[in-house]
């Protein structure tokens, strides 16, 4: 085995944990791969000569790089519509089926998690995500958001601040969430107001990324009767959805003929639905449609 291809295996060995940092920093998985992408080629320029720990040096690269990219967002001025859904990671009802899935979902990386991370600035996430997720010391996060790891502390002590206050936790028990995701599915094909708004919280949110599409949902809703009122619109797309394990927790999608129209995250908390986050972007789920696990939970 040649020096290229030795080190090609180690940075594949590496590959499922830095596309797990990637998309927390990112909310993309087409973006995480470009930055896992990038990592490569900076590590195949420079060669491993002198790098003591791979795996920690290829951590701090693909961090910059998505540091970079964040920013970059800013700086071209894309600011969501109001809070943007992220990528969904979507998986058989059964569990995660690979290792690179399992990677993705460690650590019940939930959508509702990963919306509230895109309200933080560039240097907050990275330094939340690189700490309390994956263990990196602030003294290799501060030279990265240029800072002292006293400030790098401070970055992800706002940033913890923030998430506490807004991320909803869901519930651990699986059985419970499927048991009121089915509830909330049948609520809606019978079209059973009432029934939709017991099964949500009175404080619920919904938030929709259609992209261009004609759904006409609003991006952003509050309140359960609000909410119940846009969930019966789902009613005409009932015989076309089933259930599928959405960022490690009971969701639905919706693929009529084959084709993936919508994948929808529900948060539950204490058997109530406090937030539904549902991707309908006709371009961003043509990027997800070709990955395996997401047709074989699809159209099994």
């Amino acid at each position: 085995m040649d020096d290229d291809e030795f080190l090609a295996r180690r940075f594949e060995q590496n590959r499922p944990h830095l596309r797990a940092v990637a998309y927390r920093m990112l909310g993309s998985l087409s973006e995480a791969d470009d930055a896992v992408q990038e990592a490569w080629l900076r590590l195949s320029r420079s060669g491993a000569d002198g790098i003591v720990n791979l795996g920690g040096w290829l951590t701090t690269v693909v961090g910059r790089v998505c540091l970079d990219m964040l920013r970059s967002r800013i700086s071209r001025g894309e600011q969501p519509l109001e809070v943007r859904v992220p990528d969904p990671v979507v998986g058989p009802q059964d569990g995660p089926g690979d290792p690179e899935h399992e990677a993705l979902l460690a650590d019940s990386v939930g959508l509702a998690l990963l919306v509230v991370l895109e309200t933080l600035s560039p240097a907050e996430r990275l330094a939340f995500v690189l700490h309390d997720m994956f263990a990196v010391p602030f003294e290799e996060i501060a030279p990265m958001v240029g800072r002292t790891p006293a400030a790098a502390r401070q970055l992800a002590s706002r940033a913890r601040r923030r998430v506490r206050g807004s991320a909803p936790v869901p519930d651990a028990d699986l059985a419970l969430q499927r048991e009121v995701v089915e509830a909330f599915m049948a609520a809606s094909r019978a079209g059973d107001f009432e029934a939709l708004v017991g099964l949500l919280h009175p404080d619920v949110v919904l938030r929709a990324d259609t992209g261009a599409g004609p759904l006409g949902l609003s991006r952003e809703v509050r309140g359960a009767r609000t909410v119940a009122g846009r969930a019966m619109l789902f009613r005409r797309f009932a015989p076309f959805t089933r259930l599928a394990l959405v960022n490690g927790t009971f969701g639905i999608v919706t693929a009529p003929e084959g084709r993936l129209t919508a994948v929808m995250s529900l948060t539950i908390t204490g058997g109530r639905i406090v937030e539904i986050d549902i991707l309908a972007d006709p371009a961003r789920l043509e990027g997800l449609e070709g990955q395996e696990w997401l047709r074989l939970a699809t159209f099994d």
